[in-house]
C-alpha cells in the first residue's frame, strides 16, 4: 500500500504564515502538521509515500528528506491547482495497481490506523458535524456502507462529514472515474473533486465502508489551529528539553519547548508550543504557537501565532504575524 498526501494548497486562511511556510509545516504541539500524518501512517506499516506538492513545494521536499530518510518517497508537482481529483490523477503512474491511503495534508485525526489500513474494504473517514455544508458529506446505510458522497451540498442529506481520510483498494476503478470527470469536464465549484470520483465509484458498484474518527483537529485557520494545539498538548502532555534550565521562569504545563531555546524571567503556559532556538525574555506567553529562531522581549502574548525568524519587543496581547517579521512596541 502507498500513501498519498496532497500538500499543494496555498493555505490562504493561515496567511501571513503561509506566504513563507507551507501549511503542512506549521508547528503544532511540538510537531508539524505533516509529521503527525506521516508518523501515523508509517507506524501502521506504510513505507512508501507520494507527496503532491505545489506552492513552496521545495520546503516540503527538504523537510521530508531530512526527517524521513528511511521512507520511500515520491514528489509530484501540481503546478495548476484544479482540485483534489486533479491532484490524485497526477499520481497514476506511481500508484500503478497498488492500494492507496489518501490523507489530506491538513488533516490530523485520531483513529485506529492499523484497523483501517488492514480492512478488507475500501474505507472513508467520517465525523458528525453541526453544519456539514462546508464539507464533503457521506450518506451511510444501516449496514455501514456508504451510499453516496457529495461535496459541500446546499441541502445535506446527512451530517456525516468526510474528514479527508480515504483508504482505496480498487485504484484502477478510482483512476477510471477520475478520467470520467476530466472527459466530461465534471467540476464542483470550478474544480475536479475527489469526492465526485468516489461517488462515481459507488454508483458503479464499488463498496466503501465508513469509519468514524474519534477526534478531528482543524488546522485550517489561526483560531482552530490554536485550539487544536491546546487539545493535543493536553493529550500528549507536551515536552521540554530534558536538561533545560530556564532562569527565573515559571512553566505552566502543558507546553512544548524545542531544543536550543533561551528563556529567562518569563511565564510560559499553559498551551504553548515553542520552536527551536527561540529566545524569550521578560515575557508572559500563553495559548500560543511560537516559531523557531524567534525573539520575544518584554511582551505579553495570549492566543497568538508567531512565525519563525520573527522579533517582537514591547507590550502586546494577541498577534498573528508571519516569518521574518519585526515588531517593536517600545
Amino acid at each position: 500500500m502507498k500513501a498519498i498526501i496532497p500538500v499543494a494548497g496555498a493555505g490562504t486562511k493561515l496567511r501571513p504564515h503561509t506566504y513563507t511556510q507551507p501549511k503542512a509545516l506549521i508547528p503544532i504541539a511540538g510537531k508539524t502538521i505533516l509529521s503527525f500524518i506521516v508518523d501515523q501512517l508509517r507506524d501502521a506499516g506504510i513505507q512508501e509515500f507520494i507527496f503532491i506538492v505545489g506552492y513552496l513545494g521545495e520546503k516540503i521536499q527538504d523537510y521530508v528528506k531530512e526527517n524521513y530518510p528511511d521512507l520511500t518517497t515520491h514528489f509530484v508537482f501540481q503546478n495548476e491547482r484544479q482540485g483534489t481529483g486533479h491532484a490524485i490523477e497526477l499520481t497514476r503512474n506511481i500508484v500503478g495497481n497498488d492500494e492507496v491511503f489518501v490523507a489530506l495534508g491538513d488533516t490530523i485525526c485520531e483513529y485506529d490506523v492499523k484497523e483501517v489500513v488492514n480492512s478488507e474494504y475500501s474505507m472513508l473517514g467520517i465525523k458528525k458535524v453541526d453544519d456539514p455544508r462546508n464539507f464533503g458529506v457521506a450518506s451511510v446505510g444501516e449496514d455501514g456502507f456508504i451510499e453516496q458522497v457529495v461535496e459541500k451540498p446546499a441541502i445535506p442529506k446527512s451530517n456525516m462529514a468526510l474528514v479527508g481520510l480515504y483508504k482505496i483498494k480498487e485504484t484502477h476503478f478510482l483512476f477510471e472515474c477520475l478520467h470520467h470527470l476530466f472527459a466530461q469536464d465534471i467540476r464542483t465549484f470550478g474544480e475536479y473533486n475527489l469526492t465526485d470520483a468516489l461517488d462515481c465509484m459507488i454508483k458503479r458498484g464499488a463498496k466503501f465502508q465508513a469509519f468514524k474518527v474519534k477526534n478531528w483537529f482543524d488546522c485550517g485557520k489561526k483560531e482552530t489551529l490554536l485550539e487544536s494545539n491546546a487539545t493535543l498538548l493536553k493529550k500528549f502532555g507536551g515536552n521540554t528539553e530534558g536538561n533545560h534550565c530556564y532562569k527565573d521562569t515559571i512553566i505552566i504545563p502543558p507546553v512544548s519547548i524545542a531544543p536550543g531555546c533561551d528563556i529567562s524571567n518569563a511565564i510560559i503556559g499553559p498551551h504553548v508550543a515553542i520552536g527551536a532556538n527561540t529566545s524569550i525574555k521578560h515575557s508572559i506567553v500563553r495559548d500560543s504557537i511560537i516559531g523557531s529562531y524567534t525573539t520575544l522581549y518584554e511582551v505579553v502574548l495570549d492566543n497568538s501565532l508567531i512565525g519563525s525568524d520573527a522579533s517582537v519587543r514591547g507590550l502586546s496581547r494577541s498577534l498573528n504575524i508571519g516569518d521574518n517579521t519585526e515588531i517593536d512596541f517600545g
